[in-house]
């Protein structure tokens, strides 16, 4: 399942982190790949990009194009949640974008360089079955990164924060995305989704302006949107000011009726997205 956005600040990353830990908690095995330069997903989970995530040991050296490329299986990390492991992130993965085209401007790349897209695909066969779910975490940017992910996803999930520059941001990216998609078709690549939802982040209700944009929103994408979005909320936005999730902070740091709104909201969402999941497996 891809998360992803061209816009920062849509709680992508909050929105990855927080429905990795809750299937985690629910039994399921899951690994969240951090596809994103800035690695706020590998910080959240307690890997410090800068000191804890060593050269050839995020996403790229197992997509990588030279002699150095590894297995997916040796940088793949346990983190503090039973059932939940981590593929880190830090500044390296721009080597990827930066390799991808002079990859495909080579004459000596062949199919190699032709089929970058189904970089990511190929290198999670090997450790499918480890896995329940893989929840990527898209840079936001419409890049090779970004492509790889949405190439190797069988469901696509939108986060858009309800503002009017959010929203046309978000209509860029898709247009973007139909047209990158369209020749990556062309081109070999099979791209077919269970479902593609969008969910509303940071929402107010008592907020007018956003409540009518979340009215706009529905109108446009029926169906397609979350029933449930989430909340602003202080709980989240203060946990992770210490690196932590709202399924690692204690109720008593906050107002309780704060916290237990942030939770609700937070299991609302997650719960039918596990639905979707469900769904997508054939079951009840």
């Amino acid at each position: 399942m891809a998360v992803a956005n061209f816009k920062g600040g849509s709680g992508k990353t909050t929105t990855a982190a927080h429905l990795a830990q809750h299937l985690a908690l629910a039994g399921y095995r899951v690994l969240a790949i951090d596809l994103d330069p800035q690695a706020s997903l590998s910080a959240l989970h307690g890997f410090q990009p800068e000191f804890d995530v060593k050269r050839n040991e995020t996403l790229y050296g197992a997509i990588r194009y030279d002699d150095e490329q590894r297995p997916l299986s040796e940088v793949i990390r346990k983190t503090n949640f039973p059932g939940l492991d981590l593929v880190p992130g830090n500044i390296e993965l721009m080597d990827f974008e930066y390799d991808t085209p002079l990859v495909l401007a080579s004459k000596e790349s062949g199919a190699v360089g032709r089929t970058f897209f189904a970089r990511l695909d190929e290198v999670l066969g090997p450790v499918a079955d480890q896995y329940d779910v893989v929840v990527l975490d898209c840079p936001p940017q419409l890049g090779y990164l970004t492509m790889i992910a949405l190439c190797a996803a069988t469901a696509l999930l939108v986060t858009v924060h309800p503002q009017m520059l959010d929203v046309m941001s978000m209509s860029q990216f898709l247009q973007m995305m139909g047209d990158v998609m369209s020749h990556l078709k062309k081109a070999g690549g099979t791209i077919r989704y269970d479902w593609v939802r969008y969910l509303i982040t940071r929402y107010e209700h008592s907020d007018g302006p956003q409540t009518d944009m979340v009215t706009f929103i529905r109108s446009r994408f029926g169906r397609h949107v979350l029933t449930n979005p989430m909340l602003k909320s202080v709980a989240i936005s203060d946990a992770g000011l210490t690196k932590q999730t709202l399924y690692e902070v204690e109720r008593r740091q906050f107002t309780p009726a704060t916290y237990d709104r942030a939770m609700e909201a937070l299991d609302a969402v997650n719960g039918e997205i596990e639905a979707l999941i469900h769904k997508s497996w054939g079951r009840s």
